[in-house]
């Protein structure tokens, strides 16, 4: 990894929140692609998913994602459960960056989508008490329609057809179903 991709990593933990913005955005632009320094940063991204600032909770979850395509270890599968511990944050928007993240994993590769698939359709089951369950259940749907579209593998359909057919509210039936409505 060269200096000026290792000093972008480190102002992700930056105080100074101009700094950790700009990290922010220069890292995802920088792993939209693979990358082969991933697990120079790993284990410092995973410790971040329990930082004590709400946004480098965040940014280490979207960052983990983006990075599911230059795993080759599939690390991803056994930190998984990590990032979904994330989706329970108490902070709600960092909570939902990261949930909004998680369908880039799901398109890695057949295990780590077995992992994403099996993940959210349990954190669909129990997040119904949480206070944000409506929000919650339509993201885990639009991110399986996102993995789907990425894809094209008909059981990412099914699947979460068959989680929209245990909603018992009518109104929320009609919005998930529009989400695979979509083109």
């Amino acid at each position: 990894m060269d200096i000026e991709t290792r000093t972008t990593i480190d102002d992700i933990y930056s105080t100074d929140k101009d700094t950790q913005n700009k990290a922010y955005y220069t890292v995802m632009e920088l792993t939209e692609k693979p990358v082969d320094w991933a697990y120079e940063v790993w284990d410092k991204l995973v410790d971040g998913l329990k930082d004590k600032d709400n946004h480098v909770r965040a940014i280490a979850a979207q960052v983990l994602c983006n990075l599911a395509k230059s795993d080759p270890d599939k690390r991803i599968i056994k930190d998984f459960p990590k990032l979904l511990e994330v989706t329970k944050d108490e902070r709600f928007v960092t909570a939902r960056h990261c949930l909004q993240s998680l369908w880039k994993v799901g398109v890695a590769g057949k295990e780590q989508q077995e992992t994403y698939m099996a993940g959210l359709e349990k954190r669909f089951d129990e997040c119904v008490n949480e206070k944000n369950w409506t929000l919650i259940r339509s993201d885990i749907m639009q991110s399986m329609r996102n993995v789907y579209d990425a894809v094209k593998d008909e059981r990412i359909k099914e699947r979460s057809l068959a989680l929209m057919a245990i909603e018992t509210d009518g109104r929320q039936t009609r919005k998930y179903a529009s989400v695979w409505k979509k083109k």
